[in-house]
């Protein structure tokens, strides 16, 4: 496998050969040293050129420039997943050796989002300068209403599991589960790392450090919150989020000196015990 300095030398060699390429800027974890480094990193790269159409899937200068990669996928020329048709193109790679090249290839002018990033060339010297940043994923401080809506969301779609457990209909609860419920559920971890750390802390895209970060009865937890496609196993994730998101909250709620309703935790509560006791009385009824 190619080292990083190898593989910086094949992107900036590209781009000193090539006169339509101006400047080159890397973004995402190589650009963030609170990003833990390994092997699996990409190589999130921006070609910023004067003119993208002669590299508008190009697979011949893909070819003559990278080598060929050995799974692509280019989302602009993709009708599945509409692209964003901002006039930037985008090659995703992996070449057989494992190293991957994200390499968007634009003439817009550089805007800052806030993610980290470095410039690895500027042939022109006038490139905006890039302050350095923290962890584009750190922890920010949620206010009383944002709170509170992830609380009330959270309570909600766990009625839409039960009735998706009930009603036998797999995928929509999983979907319910794992996406809807989860999301508030991650969210309400993340906020915990936060109060905990001073919001000085990142906890990754998605939460991918919480076993770094929450204490182990949390993230033990946690686990027990991903089940497989049994119903017995799905009711025990989904009472396991409840209490996990309920003991968070008022956690969290108590350092940000917050409220927290009970009243709608008992009320989620006492339905998903409803409906699962009804369904175990239907299969008692039908033996």
């Amino acid at each position: 496998m190619r080292t990083p300095d190898q593989m910086l030398k094949l992107i900036l060699g590209i781009a000193e050969k090539d006169e339509t390429i101006r400047a080159v800027l890397m973004t995402g974890s190589r650009a963030n040293e609170d990003c833990p480094a390994d092997v699996y990193q990409d190589f999130d790269i921006v070609y910023f050129v004067r003119d993208v159409k002669p590299y508008w899937d190009n697979m011949t200068w893909i070819k003559e420039q990278f080598g060929m990669p050995s799974l692509m996928q280019k989302p602009e020329s993709m009708k599945l997943i509409p692209p964003d048709h901002d006039g930037s193109y985008i090659y995703l790679m992996i070449f057989p050796d494992g190293n991957r090249i994200d390499l968007q290839i634009t003439a817009d002018p550089y805007v800052d989002d806030g993610e980290p990033a470095i410039v690895l060339l500027d042939k022109d010297g006038d490139f905006p300068k890039i302050e350095k940043k923290k962890d584009f994923w750190y922890v920010k401080r949620p206010d009383h209403k944002i709170f509170s809506d992830c609380c009330s969301e959270f309570h909600w779609c766990l009625n839409n599991v039960a009735k998706g457990i009930a009603r036998d209909e797999l995928s929509y609860a999983m979907e319910q589960l794992n996406h809807y419920v989860r999301d508030m559920l991650i969210l309400m971890l993340t906020w915990y790392v936060g109060v905990h750390h001073d919001f000085s802390v990142s906890v990754g895209k998605n939460g991918k450090y919480f076993k770094k970060f929450l204490p182990k009865r949390y993230y033990q937890s946690f686990l027990k919150t991903y089940p497989d496609a049994d119903d017995g196993h799905m009711w025990e994730a989904a009472f396991e989020m409840l209490s996990l998101f309920g003991e968070t909250a008022r956690e969290v709620a108590g350092e940000l000196c917050f409220g927290y309703d009970d009243e709608q935790e008992k009320g989620i509560e006492q339905y998903m015990e409803q409906v699962r006791n009804g369904l175990e009385k239907q299969k008692e009824e039908s033996e």
